[in-house]
């Protein structure tokens, strides 16, 4: 009985001294069946196995499928194909690792699904942690799609460029570490491009019967297209699911109208930028936003593409009498457009009026807009001075008419550049003469006139909406100009006693005896947002003819 006993214990002493092998890497000496000793079977390196099943999506066994497995970061990992059952084992793997498998046969979808071999793989009685992947399926890549592709304006999409997906082709049950973070991906991307009627075939996908098993989806994606080639977009994209239900027995050819690149429902065609604010609406009206230097062209900028031939504009002076030389080009597929006054045309210190119309490449909406801007630089600001002085005759003898200024009469002060009147009293006007006939003159440099209690013409801005007349009837408008707050011409009424020699009298627009009477110098600004603070005169009233009939 002793002898026994003697012989059982001897392998696990020679095992406890080292002698014994482990050829198997099991984390067990070989030979010990049936250990009795928990220091002699925990492995130092606990072993686990990976196993699974791989069926179509009849649960029909797949067999030659191949399984290759890659462990946590290793740079090798393991592979297997499966039997006639569509079994597979891998035995010799590390337990508490994470694996990655990838189930792949020629014509099958493809499938990668991650899992973690158990932990307790190494304890009592022996390594027996086994990670199973199972049942997989696949689904048969035997079976197309079509797709008829049209233009907004609903013609075929020659070349329009589309990617189905199909999402899932395979399923697999894990049967443990679920809840761990195991993940499941099986999906088909097929590309196409559409042929002369517009038709998007897709091969070598699951057929609707399948992907309906699997309660799967066809999802497609249609590029937006460049059809003229200038690198800009002329239609939307399109995106749409599918289930596979919907398609099962049918394989209909399905219809996918592309949208236009700027859709419809965004609005109605406007101007979102330039260098002309005041195409944008009634509120850009920023003299800074509305400058275009003398030679430079005017950009605007659509919320969507225009028809190439739609952009019609129109250009005059501040007066609007007659139509100046302009130029249009759509650029950028249709999102832009340069406006090219002719030479010479803009001119520092002048306003401008200016008509856009345009119809948009989508839905034929349309923009009309009148704008206006000045001639200048932004970062170079100029001196306003007097430009020119001129009054409207009244209905006189011709022989008093041509040589007097009358009281009752208009005076036309025009600057170099356009100002604004902001919110305050108006600026006086003095003469340097005895306008009053009482043989004196005013105590001050500007003559007859020193104060503001009745005795100054105030000057108000008189912004043109029309030409200048200079017959009857009237001249009419290039076209219905916007007032922009801003003017060169300004006017007051002469209202002095006697007449006076329009070549020789000396006239000051005060804008300096603004400041002590409101307590600020701004009542008045330049384009540039500068305020006029400076006394301006000037010598030689011209006369504005009176209307004469039309011929």
């Amino acid at each position: 009985m002793k002898k026994h006993v003697l012989m059982a214990v001897l392998p696990l002493l020679a095992w406890g001294c080292g002698d014994a092998t482990d050829a198997d890497n099991d984390g067990v000496a070989d030979g010990i069946r049936d250990p009795n000793n928990v220091s002699v079977v925990v492995p130092s390196t606990p072993k686990g196995t990976v196993s699974g099943q791989v069926l179509s999506t009849t649960l029909q066994p797949l067999a030659d499928v191949t399984v290759a497995m890659t462990i946590g970061s290793q740079a090798s990992g393991k592979s297997a194909t499966t039997d006639g059952s569509g079994n597979f084992v891998m035995t010799d793997v590390p337990a508490g690792a994470e694996v990655l498998l990838t189930f792949s046969k020629g014509g099958y979808s493809t499938l990668r699904a991650t899992s973690i071999v158990p932990s307790s793989a190494g304890t009592v009685p022996i390594n027996n942690g086994n990670a199973s992947f199972g049942p997989v399926t696949l689904t048969q890549l035997n079976s197309s799609l079509s797709v008829t592709v049209v233009t907004p304006q609903g013609r075929p999409a020659v070349g329009a460029k589309g990617v189905l997906e199909v999402d899932k082709a395979g399923s697999v049950i894990l049967s443990n570490n679920e809840a761990q973070g195991a993940s499941v991906v099986s999906k088909v991307y097929v590309e196409a491009t559409a042929d002369a009627n517009g038709i998007l075939t897709f091969t070598g996908i699951p057929s609707g019967v399948e992907l309906a098993r699997l309660d799967g989806t066809y999802n497609l994606w249609i590029a937006p297209m460049d059809t003229n080639g200038d690198g800009v977009v002329d239609t939307g994209g399109y995106s749409k699911s599918y289930s596979g239900g919907t398609i099962v027995g049918s394989q209909a050819t399905t219809l996918a109208q592309l949208s236009f690149s700027k859709p419809t429902g965004a609005g109605a065609l406007n101007i979102e930028g330039g260098n002309v604010s005041s195409l944008k609406g009634a509120a850009e009206v920023d003299p800074l936003r509305n400058m275009v230097r003398p030679g430079e062209p005017i950009y605007v900028y659509f919320n969507q593409p225009v028809q190439p031939g739609s952009v019609f504009v129109r250009l005059t002076d501040e007066y609007a009498k007659e139509p100046l030389a302009v130029t249009a080009s759509v650029n950028v597929g249709g999102y832009s457009a340069t406006i090219t006054p002719g030479n010479g045309v803009v001119q520092e210190g002048k306003e401008y009026n200016i008509f856009v119309r345009a119809v948009a490449a989508e839905g034929g909406s349309n923009y009309s807009r009148t704008g206006f801007f000045f001639g200048g630089d932004q970062s170079a600001p100029r001196a306003v001075t007097i430009a020119e002085l001129r009054y409207q005759e009244l209905s006189l003898p011709p022989a008093i008419a041509a040589t007097q200024l009358n009281p009752g009469e208009t005076v036309y002060v025009n600057f170099s550049a356009p100002i604004a009147k902001q919110v305050g009293q108006s600026v006086q006007v003095f003469f340097a003469t005895d306008i009053d006939n009482n043989g004196t003159m005013g105590g001050n440099s500007f003559g007859e006139l020193n104060n503001y209690s009745g005795q100054g013409f105030p000057l108000e801005i008189n912004e043109p909406t029309r030409p200048y007349q200079t017959r009857t009837p009237a001249e009419l408008p290039v076209f219905g100009i916007q007032a922009s707050g801003y003017s060169t011409r300004y006017s007051f009424v002469y209202g002095g006693t006697v007449a006076l020699n329009p070549s020789q009298t000396r006239l000051v627009v005060s804008f300096s005896n603004l400041a002590p009477v409101l307590g600020t110098n701004d009542v008045y600004e330049s384009i540039w947002g500068q305020p006029i603070n400076t006394d301006l005169e000037s010598t030689n009233i011209a006369q504005q003819p009176a209307p004469t009939p039309a011929p």
